[in-house]
């Protein structure tokens, strides 16, 4: 099956078996791995990509769905000013976290800041639902989205 998608900001046409997880695809036809193997079945949050702007599992998107959507990596956000922004935050609250589940907490960070500026605690404690990592206690994660939103803020219009 031929697809046709956007690969961070790069027109992408490959003939795929329609079954392959996307995944799969970014790992052995690109290269790209961010996106960790993990549980393989929805349940870590470890595979974590931006699709069509949200924050979904690749193990659980077939290659099938992708065509004519926008998919977007650790790799490819990393050379953003919002993944400076995240960077930023993380490092000011020692929140680094894990090599295992970095990426998608990065990558749902952005969908949870692109669809509201200013979450509260409960928008960001839900947001991060499906990240089953433990190396971060809860009240930690929503003062670093709070320390996010204060340097985007002031990258933006210069104050928080």
């Amino acid at each position: 099956m031929v697809i046709e998608f956007i690969l961070n900001n790069k027109r992408i046409v490959l003939d795929v078996n329609a079954e392959m997880r996307l995944i799969d695809l970014l790992r052995s036809s690109y290269k790209l791995t961010g996106a960790k193997l993990g549980c393989l079945s929805g349940v870590c949050g470890a595979c974590i990509v931006l699709y069509n702007g949200e924050a979904v599992k690749s193990c659980l998107i077939p290659a099938f769905r992708i065509g004519g959507s926008t998919v977007v990596t650790i790799e490819g956000f990393a050379e953003t000013d919002e993944y400076c922004d995240i960077v930023a935050g993380l490092t000011s609250t020692g929140m680094e976290g894990c090599l295992y589940c970095r990426a998608g907490k990065i990558l749902t960070i952005e969908s949870l800041l692109a669809k509201n500026s200013r979450p509260t605690r409960h928008e960001i404690l839900a947001g991060f639902d499906g990240i089953k990592c433990r190396c971060t206690e809860p009240d930690s994660l929503v003062d670093t989205v709070m320390a996010i939103i204060a340097i985007r803020q002031r990258r933006l219009y210069g104050r928080s």
